[in-house]
């Protein structure tokens, strides 16, 4: 699932780094990467905080996201950009880009503010569309779980599907012996693997990966 975030991100990047003047070439590959690893740590450091649920109602309930045309994914867009998760991202990235790359505040805001959204908006979709198999939000919390999701669903400890029916509203709580104690369980173990995944070589696991996958 990096390496389909990272080529996502590549995408988004065409105007707002490698066409950007305020990006030096040589920096292209590395800000992408960077911009990769904002989005992926992000979200992990989100689940190990115990903040599954924001996730979760952030690509299950992103309603206009879902839309593919451009009037509504600017909709989608500009509804991502107050979600406080999205907003410490772009500060995250924005601050990386001056003390990694010498660019200056309003450049460097410019493109966090411009790529970061439209990457998890294109995120959002591509995670709500049945038709992309490359993209599911099971494989997201999977992927920044170290397994957890999946783990847990082949030993049918639960339906994922039940798991955000909970959260959103939208699904029966009876199922799985679900209920309150049953859904705080499940949170629990995601936690505990996102917190896992954060302690690995220190937590720049995602950025080597990343690197090598550039280096395909």
């Amino acid at each position: 699932m990096l390496e389909q975030l990272l080529n996502l991100v590549k995408g988004e990047a065409q105007e707002t780094v490698i066409n950007n003047p305020s990006v030096p070439n040589e920096y292209n590959n590395e800000v992408v990467a960077e911009a990769t690893n904002t989005v992926a740590s992000g979200l992990r450091n989100m689940v190990a905080g115990g903040g599954l649920q924001n996730i979760i109602s952030m690509f299950n309930g992103g309603g206009n996201n879902q839309q593919s045309n451009a009037n509504n994914r600017q909709g989608g867009i500009n509804g991502l950009v107050s979600n406080p998760l999205v907003m410490m991202m772009v500060g995250h990235f924005a601050g990386k880009l001056m003390s990694k790359f010498n660019m200056n505040g309003n450049e460097a805001n410019n493109v966090a503010s411009n790529l970061i959204p439209g990457v998890l908006d294109n995120l959002v979709n591509k995670t709500n569309d049945p038709s992309d198999n490359g993209f599911s939000l099971d494989g997201l919390l999977n992927s920044i779980t170290g397994g957890k999701v999946a783990e847990q669903q082949n030993n049918g400890g639960f339906d994922l599907q039940s798991l955000i029916g909970q959260f959103t509203g939208s699904g029966n709580n009876g199922n799985n012996g679900g209920g309150g104690s049953g859904l705080m369980n499940i949170v629990s173990q995601f936690t505990q693997g996102a917190q896992a995944q954060q302690q690995k070589n220190g937590g720049g696991g995602l950025m080597d990966l990343i690197q090598g996958f550039l280096k395909k």
